[in-house]
C-alpha cells in the first residue's frame, strides 16, 4: 500500500502543477518499460492496444474485465511508475458495476482510471444522460472510497461514435465534473475551438486530450496554451508498432529481405532493455 500510496501522490501531483504533462499508452509490459526507461512521468492504458495483442476489434464489448485486470497487473509490475487504466465502461451497464471495477482496479494496483459513457452496442452507442451521471457517482463514491487519492477520469464519447455534438458533449462533462470526477475527457474533438470550449466549461479541473499524429493537427505546445492539463496516446504507439510489424512481415513475404532504410533494434539492445529494472 506504501509504494501505491506513493505513486498516487505523484500522479495527483503531476495534475496540480503549472503545464501540460503527456502520458503515453503502453499495450504490455515490454512497451511499459520502454516507455519508464525513456523518463515518461506515468503511464495509462490502451483499451486498443489490449483488444489488438488479443486478436480481438476494440470498442466491441469482447473484453472482459478480468482480462482487462490481469493485463493492466502486467503494465503495473513493469515500472515504478503510476498507471491509469482504460476501463472502458466499466463492464456493465448499472452504476453499481461502474464503482466495483473502480474498487478492483485499485486493487490491481492503479492510481486512476477512466470510466466512459459509451454502451458498447454499435446501434445505441451512448448511455443516457441521467444514466451516465448515476454510473459517475457510483465510480466516485468507489474511488474516494480508498485510502489514497485516486485520479477518476470521466469520458464522453460523443465524437468517436459518430455524434460530433459539442454541446451535449460539453454538458456531459459538466454533468461528470458536478458528480466528483476529477480529470474531463472527450477522445475526438477536431480544433482549437472544440478544445478551448470544453477546457473552459470545466475550468479548474483538469481535461486530458487524446494526441493526434495527423499532419497539421495541434501541437502540444499549443494544447498547454489553451489549458490543456494532460495528453493522451491512446493507440497510437500501438498502431505504429503493429504497422511496422506488418510492413517488415510483407516485405519479407514479398521480397525475401528488409528495406535497408528499416533500422531495427538488435536482439542485444532489446533484452538489454528488459534486463535494466
Amino acid at each position: 500500500m506504501s509504494a501505491q500510496l506513493n505513486k498516487a501522490r505523484v500522479f495527483k501531483a503531476l495534475h496540480e502543477r503549472p503545464g501540460l504533462f503527456l502520458m503515453p499508452n503502453p499495450w504490455d509490459a515490454g512497451s511499459a518499460k520502454i516507455l519508464a526507461a525513456l523518463g515518461f512521468e506515468a503511464l495509462a492504458s490502451t483499451s486498443a492496444g489490449l483488444a489488438f495483442s488479443l486478436g480481438k476489434p476494440d470498442g466491441e464489448g469482447l473484453i472482459e474485465r478480468k482480462e482487462n485486470l490481469s493485463h493492466l497487473q502486467a503494465i503495473i509490475s513493469a515500472s515504478d511508475l503510476p498507471v491509469s487504466a482504460d476501463l472502458e465502461n466499466g463492464y456493465g451497464n448499472d452504476p453499481e458495476t461502474c464503482g466495483e471495477t473502480i474498487l478492483l482496479g485499485a486493487k490491481a494496483g492503479l492510481v486512476g482510471g477512466s470510466i466512459e459513457d459509451a454502451t458498447g452496442r454499435l446501434a445505441d452507442p451512448i448511455f443516457p444522460l441521467h444514466l451516465s451521471i448515476e454510473r459517475m457517482r457510483s465510480a466516485v463514491k468507489a474511488a474516494r472510497s480508498l485510502p489514497f487519492p485516486f485520479m477518476l477520469t470521466a469520458r464522453a464519447e460523443n465524437f468517436i461514435y459518430g455524434r460530433p455534438d459539442l454541446k451535449d458533449t460539453i454538458r456531459r462533462l459538466e454533468s461528470y465534473a458536478e458528480a466528483g470526477a476529477d480529470v474531463l475527457y472527450a477522445p475526438g474533438l477536431r480544433n482549437r475551438e472544440e478544445i478551448d470550449s470544453v477546457v473552459r466549461a470545466v475550468s479548474p479541473k483538469p481535461v486530458n486530450i487524446l494526441f493526434n499524429p495527423a499532419p497539421g493537427s495541434i501541437k502540444l505546445e499549443e494544447l498547454a496554451m489553451l489549458g490543456v492539463k494532460r495528453v493522451s496516446l491512446g493507440s497510437t504507439l500501438a498502431r505504429a508498432a503493429y504497422s511496422a510489424f506488418y510492413r517488415t512481415a510483407l516485405q519479407i513475404r514479398q521480397k525475401g529481405t528488409i528495406d535497408p532504410l528499416c533500422e531495427l533494434f538488435s536482439y542485444d539492445q532489446i533484452n538489454q532493455w528488459f534486463r535494466s529494472p
